[in-house]
Order: C-alpha cells, then sequence, then structure tokens
C-alpha cells in the first residue's frame, strides 16, 4: 500500500471518527497539552526577555541558559520524571515546556534590543517612565519579533507533544505509538499527517495574529 492507500483506509473509517480514539478527541487533546505547554512557557519566558531585553542585562546568561535547555533530551526527560515520578501531567509538561521556554525567552530579548534606540531616547524625552517605554514602544516594534519566537515554540510543542502517549497519555501521538506496536500502518501514517496539519494550523494562526496584532506601520518597515 502505498501513502494516499493508507491516508484513505485512515480517514474513511468511520470508527476514527468517533469514541474515545476518535480523531476529533485525540486532537482536543493534542491542542489542550499544546496550548497548556506553550502557555507556561510564555509565562516564563516572555516576563524575562522583555525585562532583560529592556536593561540589556543578563544577555550572557540567557545565551546559557538557551543552550543548557535546548542541550536536553526531551524524550530522555520524559522518560526520567516518569520513573522519578510516575504518571501524571507533570512529566510530559516539563518537557515541552523545557523545549519552548528558549525560543521564546532569547527572541524576545532580541527583540527588544533592537529596536531603534532613537525611538526610546525620544519617548523618554517625552517624560516617559521605563514602563510605558517597554509597553508603549518597545513591545510593538518588537511584536513581530516576539510573535516569530512563540511561533517557532509552538510549531515545536506541537510536534513533540506526540511524545505524551509514551507515556499513557492521549493527543495525536496515540495513533503513532499504537500502530507502531500493533504494526498498523495505517494509524502510523494518519497520526503523522494530523501532526503535520495540526503544525500548518498552528503557522497559520500565527501569521493571522501578526497580521491583526501588529500595526501595519511596523509590518511595513519590516
Amino acid at each position: 500500500m502505498n501513502l494516499f492507500h493508507f491516508l484513505n483506509a485512515f480517514f474513511s473509517d468511520s470508527a476514527n471518527w468517533s469514541g474515545a480514539d476518535g480523531i476529533p478527541q485525540r486532537l482536543l487533546e493534542h491542542v489542550e497539552y499544546s496550548l497548556l505547554a506553550l502557555g507556561i512557557a510564555a509565562l516564563i519566558g516572555l516576563p524575562v526577555g522583555l525585562v532583560t531585553g529592556h536593561t540589556g542585562r543578563g544577555g550572557n546568561a540567557l545565551a546559557l541558559l538557551a543552550t543548557a535547555a535546548r542541550a536536553l533530551p526531551t524524550f530522555g526527560l520524559l522518560v526520567l520524571l516518569t520513573i522519578l515520578m510516575g504518571l501524571g501531567l507533570t512529566p510530559v509538561m516539563v518537557p515541552l515546556v523545557a523545549l519552548a521556554v528558549p525560543p521564546i525567552l532569547v527572541t524576545t530579548y532580541e527583540a527588544v534590543r533592537t529596536v531603534d534606540r532613537s525611538l526610546v531616547d525620544a519617548a523618554r524625552g517625552m517624560g516617559m517612565g521605563p514602563l510605558r517605554i517597554l509597553a508603549q514602544v518597545e513591545i510593538p516594534v518588537a511584536l513581530p519579533l516576539i510573535l516569530s519566537g512563540i511561533r517557532s515554540a509552538a510549531i515545536q510543542i506541537v510536534s513533540t507533544a506526540t511524545i505524551a502517549a509514551y507515556v499513557a497519555f492521549g493527543g495525536l501521538g496515540r495513533y503513532i505509538v499504537d500502530g507502531l506496536s500493533q504494526e498498523d500502518y495505517t494509524k502510523v501514517v494518519g497520526g503523522a499527517v494530523l501532526v503535520a496539519g495540526l503544525a500548518l494550523v498552528t503557522l497559520g494562526l500565527f501569521w493571522l495574529a501578526g497580521r491583526l496584532l501588529v500595526s501595519a506601520g511596523v509590518r511595513r518597515s519590516r
């Protein structure tokens, strides 16, 4: 059977569209894991990146932290935490958050640092304080790059959240893990295509967010 036969067999099977193992339920689980991990990573990475970018301090420490976090083996960390902590959401979230924090944190820092200093000086000359400068000048101008960091993290999470299935969680990875164990390659191909499709949808959503949130003037300048 070729790829198209596998896809047709998977998506045309009515059993794959209902129940606890149906596509809608697995897709919902995958999105829930991804959103939770991305939300936690953003709560960690964005404030630190904004503050360090605004003050210009801690850049070297951020680079070291990002390098260390990227060196962590995601699957190995998942297995280790599961052994130490048992089954649960925490062993799944920690590797995903560790994967997502570096691109958000480092990109946010760099985005704020690349804002034209003449804009900051002009805002300071108008009597704006540090918080107003950050909120009304630096963040709006840096927003395209900030969104790109969050987008990168989101894609990595969506692609990697399949590991949740290895510790008895749901999500689209369930099709891949179960399909491999059962030698059912129809499931494997179907699950892989669903993950790839969700990643493409994520890219589209961030493109739309950029169009809605970034001012037209900033878009044109870039």
